[in-house]
């Protein structure tokens, strides 16, 4: 196993839409071994194969559901998933791995169906609501090459990216 770089904004990379996997074999699951990995490290709930310049419609996460979570209870992979039904509306304060220090509400769908597979090419679905539902909309924006700041008032978004130039300047004036 190994910890992965995540990419960060603006990296270009993080606009590919990931391929549909194909063959279940030992490198995707290394992939998905080095995925999880990651994204425990970086303290995040959840992490797409783009995030990592993996252009494969990979994804993992580790959603908390209440105080007595504990890490890998909740872990899921998913590989090819696909919202096959949706309903309601929430919105909820979403950050991102690959976008460190910022945040902004998101409107998502608030319960959902999913198809996908698992590691081993064993295809499932599953129904999921709140934030494990949020999350899996999130991650799947990833692997279709969209950003949670893609989701916002182009204002919004502008200010986002403005703020993020700023600090990639003042970063690169302190190297």
């Amino acid at each position: 196993m190994a910890i992965l770089d995540i990419l960060k904004y603006p990296d270009p990379f993080l606009k590919t839409k990931g391929r549909p996997v194909s063959k279940f074999n030992e490198d995707i699951r290394k992939l998905i071994s080095d995925m999880i990995e990651t994204m425990y490290f970086a303290r995040g709930i959840g992490l797409a194969a783009t995030q990592i310049g993996a252009d494969k419609r990979v994804a993992v996460l580790d959603v908390p559901n209440g105080e007595n979570y504990q890490r890998g209870k909740n872990l899921i992979t998913l590989i090819n998933p696909e919202v096959v039904y949706h309903e309601g509306d929430i919105k909820y304060e979403e950050g991102c791995l690959s976008i460190p220090g910022f945040t902004s509400e998101i409107k998502r769908f608030a319960n959902l169906t999913l198809k996908a597979f698992d590691k081993d090419g064993k295809d499932f679905e599953m129904k999921a609501g709140g934030l494990l539902a949020i999350a899996i909309q999130h991650e799947i924006d990833h692997l279709n090459g969209l950003l949670f700041i893609d989701r916002l008032s182009k204002l919004k978004r502008d200010i986002i990216k403005r703020k993020i130039k700023k600090a990639i300047e003042k970063e690169k004036r302190m190297l």
